[in-house]
């Protein structure tokens, strides 16, 4: 099973649509609040979201979503990352709510080798996040570092570490 892509297998104008989607609940919502102690109501506290938020109820907090979809991203894009090397821009463009879901998709923006060590280029891409019903939530530009396909190889494959099992399954 293919995790990520080398160099060569990037084309500019790819689009890589990511699957499956991810249902947003309000205990994922409501634990990635907790976890990184983003204590806003309008993320946690139903009563105030109904009664002074301007769609009358709890959104879902924009990291969590920008989160989403970089790991729905990271089979098709970086999984065989040297390093993420910056996020250009992050846009949130319309609300999650608890209850939607969310699907995204990748296009490849630019392709640049690198100069200082062959083994590697930068890749940059375009992750675009979609509720089930069309709306576009969330945009993000990054930057990644990826291997050519020689340093993949030289340095045990596509599964690089996976031990052999031994004796009978």
């Amino acid at each position: 099973m293919q995790f990520g892509r080398t160099f060569e297998e990037f084309t500019v104008g790819d689009v890589y649509r990511h699957w499956p989607g991810k249902t947003v609940t309000e205990s994922d919502d409501h634990l990635f609040c907790l976890l990184t102690m983003n204590h806003h109501p309008l993320h946690l506290d139903a009563h105030y979201a109904e009664r002074t938020a301007e769609f009358g109820r709890n959104v879902v907090v924009g990291t969590y979503v920008y989160a989403l979809l970089l790991g729905m991203s990271v089979p098709d894009v970086s999984g065989k990352a040297v390093a993420n090397l910056e996020t250009e821009s992050l846009r949130h463009l319309a609300p999650t709510f608890h209850g939607d879901t969310v699907y995204g998709e990748t296009a490849v923006l630019a392709t640049t080798p690198s100069r200082s060590r062959p083994d590697r280029g930068v890749v940059t891409v375009e992750t675009r996040g979609h509720k089930q019903d069309g709306t576009l939530v969330c945009t993000f530009r990054r930057k990644v570092l990826v291997p050519v396909a020689a340093r993949v190889a030289e340095r045990g494959g596509e599964q690089p570490g996976r031990p052999e099992p031994r004796g009978e399954v």
